[in-house]
């Protein structure tokens, strides 16, 4: 296997667990680059559920390193709770201080972060951006303005001290006098930063560049994101994306390794769209169709557990993600959710409501989306149950025709087909 990045190519939730699963096995090497706890990622193995926010999905094996990179933000809230689950599930402490590593250069999310968050969110009142309150944007915002707290400071009383004689004014002046909140004593800053550092102790690789030299000489390495293209900060539906780059070129700089070091970027796309949260969303079926592939697909979110928008595959935004997130081949997965579809339409265009002008190239203005309607491409449902097909050759023709139109619309091949949830309800290509 070459070394690979997962990207989700749509609005995030595309299922890049359950792939990000699957190339694990052939990986050595599995490095988490970019976002914080607001992702949530699903793997089910032998009918058995396990959620991951911070960890990458490939802790599920034995004799893997998994390593969260630089780019990530880590709630230690969140991480504790996440590992804690982990183990009820079955899966040892042990098996998680001997694969589990986490970059002294990754920042942390503070209590004044998640206050400020859900405040800013709650201000915000119809023009809200839909975030999950976790923090994360304010991390981010602390981390690019020279006054976030990094892992490795946890591990130096001294200079921790005065990086929060800096800091911790600014922040409680914030708190109390744009949000009326309550603000943070020194003590309890301190206090909470113990407990982080306990926490991290055992994760922590303070000799994380050797760590990578060797993944990059001797390794397989897959790299994992969290949420997806139009969820970039750069390329997304801004103002409602994430506060990171989950594109393909942000695996290099989150992870430490540079682009070089990726040979194969493939995008995960659902046969149709979700999303979480506010923004356009051109293709959204608010009717019973709508409701049908929310209900079959059962589209809840991880982490917030809010019901996702559902709409049919937006093909425009998909060749604008394979374009911008650096997309080389393709993992389509919840085909099966179509099973008993009399018909399924793919979004070839959109049309001004106002003009008429038809579009075909993503515009990347997203004021102007609310006055596009989606053009589309029909196509005959096969209405048989494909969860238990393990070959393409096997597949009902009227699903490989869909398939074959999905790979030529977007110049681009389907690699992995998943029909199910669990791992071995998967088609390789």
């Amino acid at each position: 296997m070459k070394n690979t990045v997962v990207v989700g190519a749509q609005f995030g939730d595309e299922g890049k667990a359950k792939i990000t699963d699957l190339l694990a096995y052939n990986a050595d090497f599995i490095i988490r680059y970019q976002g914080g706890c607001n992702a949530g990622h699903t793997v089910v193995n032998e009918g058995k559920k396990y959620k991951f926010h911070l960890v990458p999905s490939g802790i599920l094996y034995e004799n893997k390193t998994c390593f969260i990179g630089a780019g990530v933000v880590i709630y230690p809230e969140s991480f504790k709770n996440e590992l804690n689950e982990l183990i009820n599930q079955g899966i040892k402490e042990e098996h998680f201080k001997k694969n589990l590593k986490i970059s002294p250069l990754a920042h942390i999310t503070m209590p004044y972060h998640i206050d400020s968050d859900g405040a800013n969110e709650d201000n915000l009142g119809g023009n809200k951006i839909g975030t999950t309150k976790k923090g994360i944007g304010p991390t981010y915002s602390d981390k690019y303005a020279r006054v976030g707290i990094r892992v490795e400071d946890l591990f130096d009383k001294k200079a921790l001290e005065k990086k929060l004689d800096i800091i911790l004014p600014l922040k409680n002046k914030i708190l109390s006098e744009v949000y009326h909140l309550k603000p943070y004593s020194k003590e309890e800053i301190l206090s909470k930063l113990d407990e982080y550092k306990a926490l991290f102790e055992p994760y922590v690789c303070f000799d994380w560049q050797e760590l990578l030299r060797d993944a990059k000489k001797n390794k397989t390495i897959l790299f994992e994101g969290a949420q997806g293209v139009l969820l970039d900060i750069d390329y997304g539906t801004y103002p409602f994306v994430t506060s990171s780059n989950p594109v393909a070129g942000g695996a290099g700089v989150g992870a430490g390794v540079g682009p070089l070091a990726i040979e194969d970027a493939m995008g995960v796309f659902k046969a149709y769209m979700t999303r979480v949260g506010e923004g356009p969303f051109v293709t959204e079926l608010k009717d019973a169709t709508g409701e049908k592939i929310q209900t079959v697909g059962a589209e809840f979110g991880v982490t917030t557990g809010r019901k996702r928008r559902c709409g049919w595959f937006d093909g425009v935004i998909a060749k604008y993600s394979v374009l911008v997130g650096g997309i080389s081949s393709i993992a389509l997965t919840k085909l099966d959710v179509f099973d008993d579809f009399d018909e399924i339409k793919f979004c070839i265009a959109y049309k001004n409501k106002l003009t008429g002008e038809i579009i075909k190239s993503y515009p990347t203005n997203v004021a102007k989306h609310y006055d596009y309607e989606p053009v589309y491409e029909t196509f005959k449902g096969w209405k048989q149950d494909i969860t238990g097909i393990k070959r393409y050759e096997d597949l009902p023709q009227n699903a490989k025709i869909y398939l074959s139109f999905v790979e030529e619309y977007l110049e681009t091949k389907i690699k992995i087909i998943s029909v199910g949830a669990d791992r071995d309800q998967t088609i390789f290509k």
